[in-house]
């Protein structure tokens, strides 16, 4: 059996709806339909996206708990022996939620965009943010806290950050301010905000989307290690530069792309990938092999090999994702993106960490294969 024959993962956007309004969200959500399906249809799509048999399914959106009948729908998934983790603003996560959240998922990942309220809540949109954000993320370390005290299995849980130009000085603080008001929490993920949905308009790659040089250092394990020696032994520390999304032909052809991600839309369609519009199905109309099938065959479309091909830098692969969901999107998601406003905000000059000793090579370009490390 081929690794490819069936999905390794797959996320499921549930929901559109979404309390907050982040700069850079890949799916508009906030503003836009919700495009949320009936109790009956999501249990229809859970069952099709067990019979894939994929080793985990995400619940995200949008923010998937204002969905009604959720903790029921995870539950179906997790009773066929598939792990389900939850993405989570934290917003809603309140003392009554806890109990559901701990009993029905393995993991749970919550956004934080910023180690101060400041930062947060401006790429968030939504004052308040970062305060609700740390108080669910305390009524978690608490709830582990009692299963692991009760030798029950524990639920796994961190915080999962987009890092841009505004909140790449605050690397460092997320490790020592605040995972350690955490003990019970197992990871803290940074990954780099790639151009997709509202991250790929004209400006933000000019103001946000990190330079090639921060870039290189998301990518470099030595950088992954330096942040490690930050945080509490007990948080798994990440960084991701998000290239592995991209599908360059490069990539796909080294095996460095990602291909093993389903991306599913709230209604049940299929993206053919995870970070550009266009789908391929619906998990209602059609088997799910079929589209899983359908959305592997659209990574090697010689369109998509001829827009990605040139690129080397975050502007030239904005450029090209605009173009990308142009092409594959739907009458209804053209509409979308033509209405999009340019972003123009210009955000505070930061400072990059001072490590020479993990300086990018010279001619290194985003595009092009993973740089050696030093």
């Amino acid at each position: 059996m081929s690794a490819l024959d069936q999905p390794w993962s797959i996320n499921w956007d549930v929901t559109y709806a979404c309390p907050l309004r982040c700069t850079h969200c890949y799916s508009e959500s906030g503003r836009r339909a919700s495009r949320q399906l009936s109790l009956e249809d999501m249990f229809r799509v859970a069952d099709a996206l067990i019979s894939l048999r994929p080793k985990s399914i995400q619940f995200s959106g949008g923010e998937p708990l204002l969905v009604k009948g959720l903790f029921q729908v995870v539950e179906r998934i997790a009773q066929a022996g598939i792990p389900v983790g939850l993405y989570t603003s934290g917003w809603l996560l309140d003392e009554r939620l806890v109990p559901d959240i701990v009993r029905s998922f393995s993991t749970v990942h919550v956004s934080v965009d910023g180690a101060t309220a400041k930062v947060h809540d401006t790429l968030r949109a939504k004052p308040g943010s970062f305060e609700r954000a740390m108080r669910g993320l305390a009524l978690l370390d608490a709830a582990v806290r009692e299963q692991r005290q009760l030798g029950s299995k524990t639920l796994s849980f961190g915080i999962d950050s987009v890092v841009v130009r505004s909140n790449f000085h605050q690397l460092e603080e997320f490790c020592t301010a605040i995972a350690p008001r955490f003990p019970e929490m197992k990871f803290l993920l940074l990954g780099a905000a790639i151009p997709s949905g509202l991250a790929s308009r004209p400006g933000y790659a000019d103001h946000e989307l990190l330079t090639d040089d921060q870039l290189w250092l998301m990518g470099n394990s030595g950088f992954t290690r330096y942040l490690q020696t930050l945080a509490p032994a007990s948080v798994r520390v990440g960084t991701t530069d998000g290239l592995s999304l991209q599908m360059h032909p490069d990539h796909i052809a080294s095996g460095k792309a990602f291909r093993g991600l389903m991306h599913v839309e709230p209604d049940g369609a299929v993206r053919s990938m995870p970070i550009y519009e266009g789908t391929v199905g619906n998990l209602l109309e059609e088997p799910a092999q079929v589209l899983w099938e359908r959305a592997l065959a659209r990574h090697l479309d010689p369109f998509l090999m001829e827009t990605l091909s040139p690129v080397r830098t975050m502007k030239e692969w904005a450029k090209a994702t605009r173009r990308i969901d142009l092409h594959y999107g739907s009458p209804q998601v053209r509409a979308r993106i033509f209405l999009r406003q340019n972003y123009r905000r210009r955000p505070d000059e930061l400072v990059l960490p001072t490590l020479a000793r993990l300086d990018p090579p010279a001619g290194w370009a985003p595009g092009t294969t993973q740089a050696p490390v030093h």
